[in-house]
């Protein structure tokens, strides 16, 4: 199995941005910003 730097680093992003989800954020617009960069990372990475 190949693994590349990109599909890693954005692997580790969505996890990062999913804990700080499952852990609440308090300001509805940083929340929202983070919803929408998770979508796009499951997009990237084909996991949707």
């Amino acid at each position: 199995m190949k693994v590349n730097c990109t599909d890693h680093r954005n692997s580790m992003e969505l996890l990062g941005l999913q804990l700080r989800l499952k852990e609440g954020i308090s300001d509805p617009h940083e929340k929202k910003q983070v919803e929408e960069r998770v979508q796009a990372l499951e997009q990237e990475l084909g996991i949707n």
